[in-house]
């Protein structure tokens, strides 16, 4: 097989596997890969310089787009939707040990919870901090 035709299958490999996790690293290595492929088109048989170009691309748009959301989320009126959650109340799903993560459940919606005291499922929680996908519980009242 073509070297173009296998950067070209990696490349929408990575862009349905993006699709599916919505994290948009997936889909910089996407384009890295298509980059690749166009790359294999012009110039065959020059695996090095496929591989570069595509891992060049794939780190520029990496490092271009961090910046970015950083300006984005300072900008005046961006709310991030996890913030509102901190101060509600929960249900603990699965044990939480300190330093090992546990669920917990939060309105409809279930998250990895960290927490410095151990919970059991079925403890009342309240939400005091967050991360990007965890959130920091403690029991209620405490």
């Amino acid at each position: 097989m073509e070297s173009w035709a296998i950067w070209f299958i990696v490349g929408a490999f990575l862009f349905i596997a993006e699709m599916l996790t919505l994290t948009f690293y997936l889909l910089w290595l996407a384009i890295g890969a298509i980059a690749a492929g166009v790359i294999a088109l012009v110039i065959p048989g020059s695996f090095t310089a496929q591989g570069i170009t595509g891992a060049v691309i794939a780190l520029l748009l990496t490092l271009f787009t961090k910046r970015l959301t950083r300006v984005f989320r300072k900008s005046k009126g961006f709310r991030d939707p996890i913030d509102d959650l901190i101060g509600k109340h929960g249900i603990i799903e699965e044990y939480v040990e300190e330093g090992k993560p546990g669920i917990v459940k939060v309105g409809g919606e279930t998250w990895t919870a960290v927490s410095k005291q151990t919970l059991r499922k079925g403890e009342a929680v309240l939400v005091v901090d967050r991360g990007t996908t965890t959130l920091e519980v403690e029991k209620r009242g405490g």
